[in-house]
Formats: structure tokens, C-alpha cells, sequence
């Protein structure tokens, strides 16, 4: 074979070997362009869960609550939450009588955990901190006073009450048809401060649930995407 055919091939390759990170770099900044080239607001999630609706309706307590959030990319949902929560309960063993109306809201955010974050379906995970401040007005039955005689009755209007608390979700979406999706989540409640009567502790907390130091919820949520 001809030296002088040999050193050419020869060089055209040493060429070629050099040229091609350079050339792959580029593809890949490419491609990460394309990748980045989604506009951070992508719209607004209007909801209303119907769990809390459900509770009032069949129950003795229960809550109103919607909610709102912001798309950012498909993967950050900064989100506030706004409920009015409401009880109306007596104690089967005690016989004493709750009843309170208030409201209390939320504010927090949500992560996409898909790996495709532009799929119409979603896994999320949030966190939230709540906050309520309400008064609740609690009577006894009359009671036989033994000492005294006749009969007593006890009870209190309007005690000053508040709570925070926060929350850790899971959630799922899933679009139904045209900008209609079905939410649903699942949320662990944990409370970080509170303030509640000298003389009695209250029965239930608007958008906490039955009060304790912890607790888990869910919400069922009708979505409209704007």
C-alpha cells in the first residue's frame, strides 16, 4: 500500500477522533436546551376536596375546604389551602356538648415525583404548615349535687383557642377529561403548638380533625386546571 495513502487515512482519523467530543458536547448542550426550554408557570390548579364535605354531611364534624396552586415547570406546586371547619358534638360518655365554627388555612408546596414531570398524571409529595384561631362554647347536662342539693350545670361560651400544626402528604392525580382532574391525598398531621381553655380541652380543631398531638387525614379532590 502506498505510505503516502496510509499517513492520510491515518490523519483523517487522528481528525475525526477529535472533532467528535466537541461534536457530542454540542449535541448534548442541545439537548439540555430543549430540556430547559419549558416556561416556568405552567397554569393554576383550583380544587375542592369533597372528603371534609362528606365527614359534616354524615357526621357531627367536618370542614368546607378549597384550594390553590401554581405549576411551576411541572414539578413545584407552591400551594395554599383554605377550609372552614365546623362541629356540632356530644360526648357519649361524658354528655358534654361541643360546638364550634371557624376557619384555618394552609400554605405549603408539592413535588412532582414522576420521571416524565410533563405527563397529564401525577405522584406527588408536599409538606404544610396550618394555622386556626377559634372559640368553642361547651355545656354539661344538669348534674344532681349531692352536697348542696338540687342540680348543676356547667359549661363555658367563647373559649379562646388556636393551633398549629404541620402536615406531610402523598398525593395522586389523574385527568379525567378536558381540564377536569380527581386528587387524592394522603396526609400526616403533626402539632407543633397551642392554646386552648383553663378549664376544658377541646373536643375538635377546624381543618386538624379530633384534637391530639397527631393525627392522619385525606382528602378527595376535584381539580380544575387553569
Amino acid at each position: 500500500m502506498n505510505l503516502k495513502k496510509i499517513s492520510r487515512y491515518i490523519l483523517s482519523v487522528i481528525i475525526s477522533l477529535l472533532l467528535l467530543p466537541s461534536e457530542a458536547n454540542g449535541q448534548v448542550k442541545k439537548f439540555l436546551q430543549i430540556a430547559d426550554s419549558t416556561a416556568w408557570f405552567q397554569g393554576v390548579e383550583v380544587s375542592a376536596d369533597l372528603v371534609g364535605l362528606a365527614m359534616k354531611t354524615l357526621g357531627d364534624y367536618g370542614q368546607f375546604e378549597t384550594g390553590m396552586r401554581v405549576n411551576l415547570k411541572d414539578r413545584f406546586f407552591p400551594a395554599v389551602e383554605l377550609g372552614y371547619g365546623m362541629c356540632d358534638h356530644t360526648d357519649d360518655a361524658t354528655y358534654i356538648h361541643y360546638k364550634t365554627n371557624a376557619p384555618y388555612a394552609k400554605v405549603g408546596i408539592d413535588f412532582n415525583l414522576l420521571k416524565n414531570k410533563h405527563d397529564v398524571n401525577r405522584i406527588y409529595a408536599g409538606v404544610r404548615y396550618a394555622f386556626t384561631s377559634f372559640s368553642v362554647d361547651y355545656d354539661s347536662r344538669p348534674i344532681a349535687d349531692y352536697y348542696w342539693g338540687g342540680k348543676v350545670q356547667w359549661g363555658e361560651e367563647g373559649m379562646k383557642c388556636n393551633y398549629h400544626w404541620a402536615e406531610l402528604l402523598f398525593g395522586i392525580q389523574s385527568k379525567i377529561w378536558g381540564p377536569f382532574h380527581l386528587g387524592w391525598t394522603v396526609r400526616y398531621q403533626r402539632r407543633i403548638s397551642y392554646k386552648e381553655g383553663e378549664h376544658s380541652k377541646v373536643w375538635y380543631v377546624p381543618g386538624f380533625g379530633k384534637r391530639d398531638n397527631s393525627a392522619f387525614g385525606a382528602t378527595f379532590n376535584v381539580i380544575v386546571v387553569i
